[in-house]
């Protein structure tokens, strides 16, 4: 019989191999996680589990008796320290399991802070699992001093929260302005004010001496000299592909572990996945981190282990909760040369295009435009930018030919 083994029990992993037994798989499925918990939504850890609006079991992305009902061997707290493509196995435990096919959903994990500069100090955290949220959950008392380094989704939203449970917040950006990375200035200012208007302190072009402490953080350094008093910080400085695995059993690497457009490896029998995994889309190696992403590529792998032979070609979409603000993102706005701004009474959008062709849209409480901007880059259908900046224009009528 069968035996596919999917390395990575995140959102990626759960999505995979519930999909191998909705497709009628009958063979043997193992899934293994380093973690001790069943697979969960990362999201609302940095938001509504943060602010204690999300009980544990609501994180779950399914009950623990799908597993088994399901036949699915759920192995927690089992990191797997090796992987031998000769004989197909894999070691976990101390234990070897054979595999036919193998899939990575490894994810990421997130940048820390050199020890040099303190970064291995007490009270010094970051944001990815459970245990991460749970660690620095008692540090969220009212009229502490928090700074987050790094002005990035995660960062800001987490910065959200701090304000929300009354922390005096400070965020501490390198770059001229906080999302450079990933979003218009546009965006950034209007994100920036947001959080300006809760009592956040944003400091933009700003670097970091060092933190400084008797053990446990006390004080952060700006590049400036200026020394900031801190109860506990958090690190939001970006993650990197959790390739270690893949690279120690010599896949073929390029910002992740590199796949075909089916998510084969180069390793005919291995997949991947999710945050963890680049593949090509329309002439670019690209690596998406989004919880859209990770379910429709593992959904589309398993297919594929299945023989489906099937290309991956997504309309990327993500979002972000920050106060009342939802901002929903549809697209990419790689090489955008313009932003067309729509504002009308209650809601906000940004625009991006390349010339005459819309790449992405960046929705500020604005469902409708973030709904319509999907169904328009997927069709590969661009508006007259005069008409998307015309506060009367009907959203509706840019989807009429």
């Amino acid at each position: 019989m069968e035996r596919i083994v999917v390395i990575g029990a995140g959102q990626a992993g759960a999505s995979l191999v519930a999909k191998l037994r909705a497709l009628g798989f009958k063979g043997g499925i193992t899934l293994i996680g380093q973690e001790a918990v069943p697979p969960y939504q990362r999201p609302p850890l940095s938001k509504a589990y943060l602010l204690g609006d999300m009980a544990l079991e609501r994180l779950f992305l399914r009950p623990a008796s799908f597993y088994a009902d399901h036949d699915i061997d759920l192995r927690l707290g089992a990191p797997v320290t090796a992987i031998d493509r000769a004989a197909r196995t894999v070691t976990v435990g101390g234990q070897v399991i054979a595999y036919d096919q193998l899939a990575l959903t490894t994810g990421t994990v997130p940048r820390t802070l050199p020890a040099v500069i303190g970064g291995t100090l007490k009270g010094v955290h970051v944001v990815r699992t459970l245990a991460d949220v749970d660690a620095m959950a008692p540090e969220f008392v009212a009229g502490r001093n928090v700074i987050i380094i790094g002005g990035g989704y995660i960062g800001l939203e987490a910065a959200a929260v701090a304000a929300k449970r009354g922390l005096k917040v400070t965020v501490v950006e390198m770059a001229p302005r906080i999302l450079q990375r990933v979003a218009a200035a546009e965006t950034s200012d209007a994100i920036r004010a947001l959080h300006q208007s809760h009592g956040v302190r944003i400091l933009e072009n700003t670097g970091l001496a060092g933190l400084e402490g008797d053990g446990h953080v006390r004080a952060l350094r700006l590049s400036t000299g200026e020394l900031l008093p801190a109860s506990f910080v958090i690190a939001g400085i970006g993650v990197v592909p959790d390739t270690g695995l893949a690279e120690a059993a010599g896949l073929y690497l390029e910002n992740g572990i590199a796949v075909d457009a089916q998510g084969r490896t180069s390793d005919h029998t291995i997949w991947a996945a999710g945050d963890c995994a680049s593949f090509p889309w329309r002439g670019r190696r690209l690596r998406l981190e989004s919880v859209q992403n990770a379910i429709d590529q593992a959904e589309l792998v398993a297919q594929n282990m299945l023989g489906a032979a099937q290309d991956y070609d997504p309309v990327p979409w993500f979002w972000s909760d920050q106060y009342d603000l939802k901002l929903q993102i549809a697209g990419l706005n790689l090489g955008y040369d313009r932003v067309v701004l729509r504002n009308t009474a209650d809601a906000r959008s940004h625009w991006y295009y390349a010339g005459d062709k819309l790449l992405a849209v960046d929705a500020l409480n604005d469902p409708r435009a973030f709904m319509l901007a999907k169904r328009l880059i997927a069709a590969g259908r661009s508006p007259d930018p005069a008409q998307v900046a015309d506060p009367t224009t009907d959203l509706k009528s840019l989807l009429q030919p």
